[in-house]
Order: C-alpha cells, then sequence, then structure tokens
C-alpha cells in the first residue's frame, strides 16, 4: 500500500492584513518537517491548493529536506473553505476591521473571543439553513475536496503523495473514511496543529486513516512550535 501525508500548512499571519502567507513561525515548522520527512518520504508527486500559504508550505518543507520535492501541482479542491466569508455572514459589521478589533478588545482573551464567534459562525453555516447566503455551501465544500482527494489518487498511481492542504479539507478527508457525522469533523479543525501530518493508506479503491494529526516532529525541536492557528 502506498500512503497519502496530508500536511497543514504552517502557521499562517493571523491578524494581518493579509493572512495567507506563512507566519515566521510558520516557515520554521515547514522546515523541521521537512527534516522530519527526509528519511520516511520519497514522494512520487506533490499536491497543493492555489493558496500562498501552501506553497510556500511545501517550499519551507523542501528546505528542511534538503533535497527538491518534484514541483507541486496545483489543485483548487484542497483550499480551505472561505472562512472570512462565513464570519461575515454571521458578523457583518466584522467586515470593518475596526468593528471587529474594538468588539474583541473588551474581551481579557480576545482571540479565545474569535475563535468561539467562529465556531458559531461555522456551525451557522453547516447547518443548511442559510445556504443562499454563501458563494460555497458546506455541502459543496465537501463534494469539492472529496472530488480532489480521488483525483490525487487516481494521480498518484499507487505512489506516496505530499498534500499541503488547510485544516478543514483535512477534516472532510477523515469525515469521509470514518463515517463521522458533520459536527464531529469539524471539531477536528480545531485541534489539527499546523505543520501536522494525518496519513492515509490506499491501495486502488481502498483508503484507510492510519495516523492523525502527527506534530511530534515540532514536540521534538521545540515544544514553542506547536501552534493551532
Amino acid at each position: 500500500m502506498a500512503t497519502v501525508y496530508l500536511v497543514r500548512h504552517g502557521q499562517a499571519s493571523f491578524g494581518e492584513e493579509n493572512y495567507d502567507k506563512l507566519s515566521p513561525k510558520g516557515w520554521e515548522q515547514g522546515r523541521v518537517l521537512g527534516r522530519w520527512l527526509a528519511d520516511k518520504l520519497e514522494p512520487a508527486v506533490v499536491f497543493g491548493g492555489d493558496l500562498v500559504r501552501h506553497r510556500e508550505t511545501v517550499e519551507a518543507i523542501t528546505t528542511g529536506y534538503g533535497s527538491q520535492f518534484p514541483d507541486m501541482q496545483i489543485m483548487p479542491g484542497f483550499n480551505e473553505f472561505d472562512h472570512v466569508g462565513v464570519i461575515n455572514c454571521y458578523r457583518p459589521e466584522w467586515q470593518d476591521r475596526a468593528v471587529l478589533a474594538r468588539e474583541l478588545a473588551v474581551f481579557p482573551k480576545p482571540i479565545k473571543a474569535f475563535q468561539e464567534a467562529f465556531v458559531s459562525a461555522v456551525e451557522r453555516w453547516i447547518s443548511g439553513d442559510y445556504d443562499h447566503e454563501y458563494s460555497e455551501t458546506w455541502l459543496d465544500f465537501k463534494a469539492r475536496v472529496l472530488q480532489a482527494f480521488n483525483e490525487m489518487i487516481e494521480v498518484a498511481d499507487g505512489g506516496d503523495v505530499l498534500v499541503a492542504t488547510s485544516g478543514g479539507p483535512i477534516a472532510v478527508i477523515c469525515q469521509y473514511l470514518l463515517g463521522m457525522n458533520d459536527r464531529r469533523a469539524l471539531a477536528l479543525t480545531g485541534v489539527i496543529a499546523n505543520s501536522s501530518v494525518t496519513q492515509v493508506l490506499y491501495s486502488g479503491n481502498r483508503h484507510s486513516l492510519s495516523v492523525f494529526n502527527n506534530y511530534s516532529h515540532l514536540e521534538a525541536e521545540d515544544a514553542s512550535l506547536v501552534t493551532f492557528r
């Protein structure tokens, strides 16, 4: 059997004007992962979404790995859902960043307050009751992730694969493999660490989850590198 290594991107630039790029810590997480993979994986093919943080994660991994990976093939189906759009549908006033900052500033832990609001926003999205408000529904998101997953398996043709993606797609793939309900699947997104590795064994049409959310490479190097946002 061959293995798919689903890698969540390194830490992105939360709180900055442009979220879609790795933070300095995100780059280091990728380099650490590359060193860890050096004696474990020779990917036949590398995939990623078309987000900057996916591409930069592969670049960081390659630096740590010490030799060149195959060129990353872009598969937009592995992109994260539009988290900005999801939360703006829940709290439209937060489209004004000044309002967002002002309202979060009253909480002792603004990041925690934002996370709680985000969970509520995602629950609203997956409910299906407001599908007309979203550019991509929850069901559409799941369908395009699983289509990308199956296309990737076909292209890999029995070889080991590395996929740079995000927490949402990894959760959807785990849901598909384990038969989880929507709420349990989305709960996974809160515990998937940056640059963690989830492994799927495959042979033809047979797929099995073998490892979920392994970030031991970070813990072994420097525990402060473990992040979830």
